[in-house]
């Protein structure tokens, strides 16, 4: 039916392809006039599409002609010229879309095009990789271009100082970390100063690898975070208790969910163990919410394939790459739970300070792209979340990689033995061989099996990452073997030594299928770039993880009835469709999972963006006293309202209440009495209140002075905006922890969670408004005018990719001399300025 209805509507992919071919037409028309120019002809085109684009002209006005220059200037700075293909994907990036391009086509080269051409607008453009190594990479190499044609090339790693990270950020192009921006915009709106943040307005991006940042890592929250102190006794008891417990008979665990429950005998045990009446009795929240944590520490965290022990710390293994996560912690104690087990110090619990998902901080662009070897299979997911479309940009010269049928083995041994026999084989006639794993466990077993047979190989995981580029840059060499976990040496080519075309090229060998089908694409990816020969192939056993939890046991009982061994494979169709089929369904499972989690956040979302967006205009303002007027009439219309409810006469009114509440908050002893308010209506209760303490607002400004009473405005308002935005997020995290819950009783979690959600926001508000008032009028300003943070933070990295990176403090107390300048940006030192105030 598909293929019917693309006969009579056409392929879409070809529909914009053979659109953009024009553009790769006029890219071509004004190749021979570009070339005639000097270099400093070329560069002086730049200062001309600027101003053509400051006179009105929109970019795609000038694109082709933006494109021709570029190609030009590659060509003599970096010896490099575009293909047609490449100016293909050029063109689909700065539309905002997704280009997807194999290994080995060029993506670095074809993003420069469109990086230049947004650049011109003098916004600024962001080329976003994986890890700082290939940003650094990128820069160094593709800088050059930039700077050729006159534009500035900024990069933000991770070890830059404020003033350094401003300077990347002020470039007309910046290469960065997608971390190291999700962190930056989080520290942003935490500055006391405006002068202090270093991000401009987000405008366009350019993704390298989008699909591990906007897919495989959306779930992650970058999260800034603080120590909130808790005893380490519970979770040693809680996990002493645990080791006692057995399998089916105290507790079970399914393995599709991961999900581990407590039995009735468990329970009884756990009551027994911790003397105590019932387990879930409501003071018993803090032991069984440990207990738990225990239990999936035990049953569902396996070391060397969820996490490995360093150095005697818990590092996370990426289950989608590989690679250590130095720095991330797993939330809600589970991390503890797991120091606990392996006998480690367990450290303090973090409280997050500040957070944001990949997926929520990305959609703040205004214009989105990106570039990948493998996007297709999660296009609906690309076109509803981040609303753009996934173009199949054609290979430059034809893929001639043999991608052979999967060979399943009833056995793990069996299939284990099969593939050690198949890289020694290929080893001994001098073909390199690169092996795909799943996780850590897998790569060393692999090893040991090649030990056995003498055969030297390099093993690429998250343990020895340090040469990763290094390693992968020589996997192409004769007899050459390296063990990768999947997505080990993203973003660098293999390229095939001398006489290797011969040999048959790269063979690339996966031991088993992800539940990714684009994972299992990258890895055949690395092999067959530019047209070279290469080969792939699978193996597989009924024991593989993928194959247990999605139906393999009848096609295991008829390979034992047919009397198969474990080293004799079956080569099937009917398998290979079957394990993609199960693929199929995982990929929605987790689409459905980012969805939801998407759906969720898109609540704090909207909290956020206003209080960041009030944070700023706070820093922005030198004058705060309307905004601070507001939040006093704000508060104390509610207090009036509070006490004169509508369904109620005026005897039955509670004006005690209100006086007492104004004199105590805002006003001074007795300066409100109840004849004031005898016989008024609410409005003229809350207009009067309002006049005496505007008046006392007065009487504080004219004493302490204008300068001074601004300054004290911003001090109370970031403070106490800060502590209770802290709190508000934990908060949410608590009620969206045991929200589901509602589903028992017929009520949708989500329209729960953003129900209640919107209303402890509003709470929050009114809380912040209440404090601000009773803070700004009974306060005394003595030494206290000095902005503080109200937390110290570190920004937990959710990945270890940058190589051995700690968690880097937020903010640096420096101790200012008072002959320095001040701190709030004034120019002046700092004893003329807030010194004084000290």
């Amino acid at each position: 039916m598909i293929g019917i209805l693309k006969k009579v509507f056409g392929d879409g992919n070809q529909r914009q392809l053979g659109r953009m071919q024009k553009v790769v037409d006029q890219v071509e028309a004004y190749s021979s006039e570009i070339k005639q120019l000097s270099d400093d002809g070329l560069r002086a085109k730049t200062e001309e599409f600027k101003e053509r684009y400051t006179n009105g002209e929109s970019l795609e006005d000038f694109m082709a002609e933006a494109y021709a220059v570029v190609r030009e200037a590659a060509e003599r700075v970096l010896s490099m010229r575009p293909y047609h293909v490449q100016i293909l994907g050029a063109v689909s990036l700065h539309e905002g879309n997704i280009s997807e391009m194999k290994t080995g086509e060029g993506k670095t080269l074809s993003a420069t095009m469109p990086a230049y051409l947004n650049a011109l607008t003098g916004k600024g453009v962001h080329i976003i990789t994986v890890n700082e190594y290939l940003a650094s990479r990128d820069k160094e190499q593709m800088g050059k271009l930039f700077e050729f044609l006159g534009l500035t090339v900024g990069l933000n790693l991770n070890s830059l100082s404020r003033e350094e990270k401003q300077e990347a950020y002020g470039a007309d192009i910046t290469y960065s970390t997608n971390n190291e921006l999700g962190f930056d915009y989080l520290r942003d709106n935490m500055v006391l100063y405006k002068e202090h943040m270093v991000q401009r307005p987000l405008h366009y991006a350019i993704i390298d690898e989008v699909d591990s940042i906007l897919i495989d890592e959306a779930r992650t929250p970058l999260i800034i975070s603080g120590s909130a102190k808790k005893s380490a006794n519970l979770y040693h008891q809680a996990n002493g208790f645990v080791r006692t417990l057995q399998k089916e008979t105290d507790y079970t665990y399914d393995e599709k969910t991961k999900g581990v429950l407590l039995t009735e005998e468990g329970i009884n045990k756990a009551e027994r163990g911790f003397r105590i009446e019932n387990l879930f009795d409501i003071k018993n929240v803090q032991l069984t919410h440990h207990i738990n944590q225990a239990l999936k520490a035990h049953a569902s965290m396996i070391r060397d394939v969820d996490y490995v022990v360093q150095e005697g710390e818990v590092v996370i293994v990426d289950q989608f790459t590989g690679r250590l996560m130095k720095g991330r912690r797993y939330s809600d104690g589970l991390h503890q739970a797991i120091e606990a087990k392996e006998g480690l110090e367990i450290q303090n619990e973090s409280m997050t300070l500040a957070t944001v998902t990949f997926q929520n901080y990305f959609r703040m662009y205004e214009k989105l792209s990106g570039m990948t070897g493998t996007a297709k299979t999660e296009e609906e997911e690309f076109r509803n979340i981040y609303n753009m479309h996934v173009l199949v940009i054609p290979t430059n010269r034809e893929i001639a990689r043999d991608d052979r049928s999967d060979l399943i083995y009833k056995t793990m041994e069996g299939k284990f033995n099969a593939v050690a026999a198949d890289i020694a084989e290929r080893h001994k006639n001098g073909q390199p061989v690169l092996v795909g794993t799943v996780n850590i466990e897998t790569s060393e077993l692999i090893s040991r099996f090649l030990k056995k047979r003498g055969v030297f190989h390099h093993v690429l995981n998250a343990k020895q990452h340090g040469k990763e580029a290094e390693i992968i840059e020589h996997a192409g060499e004769q007899g050459a073997v390296t063990i990768a976990t999947n997505m080990a040496g993203r973003g660098t080519d293999i390229k095939l030594g001398e006489g290797v075309k011969e040999l048959g090229g790269l063979a690339v060998i996966g031991t088993e299928r992800h539940e990714s089908r684009r994972i299992d694409n990258q890895l055949r990816g690395r092999s067959g770039r530019q047209g070279d020969p290469g080969v792939s192939q699978f193996y597989l056993s009924m024991e593989d993880e993928l194959m247990r939890r999605f139906g393999s046991d009848n096609m295991r009982s008829m390979m034992e009835r047919l009397g198969m061994e474990d080293d004799q494979p079956i080569e099937s169709k009917l398998v290979s469709r079957a394990v993609e089929s199960a693929q199929k369904r995982v990929e929605g499972n987790n689409f459905d999972a980012r969805k939801t989690l998407l759906q969720y956040d898109d609540v704090l979302r909207q909290q956020r963006d206003v209080i960041y967006d009030q944070r700023f205009n706070v820093l922005d303002n030198a004058n705060l006293r309307e905004v601070v007027e507001g939040m006093i009439n704000s508060s104390v219309a509610r207090l009036v309202s509070t006490h004169t409810p509508q369904d109620k006469v005026e005897e039955e009114w509670n004006i005690d209440a209100i006086v007492e509440g104004v004199n105590i908050n805002l006003l001074d002893g007795q300066a409100l009495s109840k004849g004031d308010l005898a016989g008024k209506v609410p409005e003229e209760m809350t207009e009067l209140i309002a006049e005496h303490v505007k008046a006392k607002y007065d009487e504080k400004e004219e004493a302490y002075g204008e300068e001074q009473m601004r300054e004290f405005e911003k001090v109370i308002v970031l403070r106490v905006v800060d502590m209770k935005w802290m709190d508000h997020i934990d908060a949410m995290d608590q009620l969206r922890q045991g929200i589901h819950l509602r589903a028992y009783g017929q009520n949708d979690p989500l329209r729960e969670y953003q129900m209640e959600g919107f209303a402890m926001f509003e709470a929050m508000i009114e809380t912040i408004e209440d404090e601000v008032a009773r803070y700004i009028m009974k306060a005394e300003i003595r030494n206290n005018l000095q902005r503080e943070k109200v937390a110290e933070g570190q920004a937990v990295n959710p990945k270890g990719s940058d190589g051995d990176q700690k968690r880097k403090p937020i903010v640096k107390k420096n101790v200012i001399g008072r002959n320095d300048l001040c701190s709030c940006g004034s120019g002046k030192k700092y004893k003329n300025c807030h010194g004084k105030m000290d």
